[in-house]
């Protein structure tokens, strides 16, 4: 069958670590077409359906030019398939009506994972507010005399926009305060944006850990993500060194909890970060770390999710 991955434009993959090339990869390994639009390409009529121009790729095997267009052509997506929207963040306007365009797409019969009505339910520093017995103390405020409190409170603190990716815009402030202020007017922006406070946690030296859910089943290793020299992020983008290793107790409590409930909502994939015993994102729109697992643990996680794929279609 043919799946249809709506993605960032190819020539911008970095293959060796992309979670997207590893799911096309797996399929064409499998038998199935591989088709790749950007989300810009995105298109519906009245008295037709949800298009898109696209190109027909093969995978070369090479590690720079890796694929090659047999074919371009304009195509409903209600006729592949499978539809795969793994646009990477921010999820910013038009990434909205993205899922807006695809959930029509849906009801001309476009069978779309993750399901963009579970995209746009999700997002992913947010999310977490479902299940406040997993997360650490937190508070989502546009408030500065709210942030500075819960400053008082916790003494050492991180604050993040809510549309940041990679760990951009990321702050921690310790006990003595030290540039608060301008932190605070630099993400609420003189208070017009929502920003999102946590207390620090400490277990960070260890690993911002990335726990892949597929299909509401989590993968049995995560990628421990360590923050290097100074840094106080984990994120890879942002220089941290990606280690992968078995799922904790915890992390297993945490992902066995959320899975079945995600799942239901039609996230066949999720991307959970855990920093010591607490959860602190929920991924949906483009999950990554499949290269990084697979190679380092030995667990294929790009066949895991094709399998988890192939089970949901009819």
């Amino acid at each position: 069958m043919d799946l249809l991955f709506v993605a960032d434009p190819l020539e911008t993959f970095k293959t060796y670590k992309d979670s997207t090339f590893a799911m096309m990869r797996e399929a064409a390994r499998r038998g199935h077409g591989l088709l790749a639009c950007e989300p810009r390409h995105l298109v519906w009529q009245r008295g037709g359906r949800v298009e898109a121009t696209v190109r027909r790729i093969t995978l070369t095997g090479d590690a720079h030019d890796w694929f090659t267009v047999q074919a371009e052509s304009r195509l409903a997506l209600a006729d592949t398939g499978a539809v795969l929207m793994r646009k990477d963040p921010p999820f910013d306007s038009e990434f909205f009506y993205a899922t807006h365009l695809l959930g029509q797409a849906e009801r001309e019969g476009a069978r779309v994972f993750n399901k963009p009505a579970a995209l746009r339910d999700h997002p992913e520093k947010l999310a977490i507010l479902e299940f406040p017995q997993f997360i650490g103390p937190t508070i989502v405020t546009r408030d500065p005399a709210a942030v500075r409190a819960f400053h008082a409170e916790h003494q050492d603190i991180i604050l993040k926009p809510l549309d940041g990716m990679g760990g951009m815009g990321i702050f921690r402030v310790g006990p003595d305060g030290l540039n608060l202020g301008s932190i605070i007017e630099t993400l609420n922006k003189g208070g017009t944006e929502t920003i999102m406070v946590q207390r620090y946690l400490p277990e960070i030296v260890k690993g911002d850990k990335r726990v892949l859910v597929i299909g509401g089943e989590p993968v049995p290793f995560c990628l421990a993500r360590i923050p290097q020299g100074s840094e106080i992020r984990g994120n890879l983008a942002a220089g941290g060194k990606g280690v992968a290793q078995p799922l904790s107790a915890r992390d297993r409590e945490i992902a066995s909890s959320l899975g079945p409930i995600l799942a239901a909502r039609g996230l066949l994939l999720v991307g959970l970060d855990i920093i010591g015993d607490h959860l602190t994102e929920i991924n949906v729109t483009s999950p990554t770390c499949f290269a990084e697992i697979t190679e380092q643990a030995g667990f294929d996680v790009a066949k895991r999710f094709v399998d988890a794929l192939e089970a949901a279609l009819p």
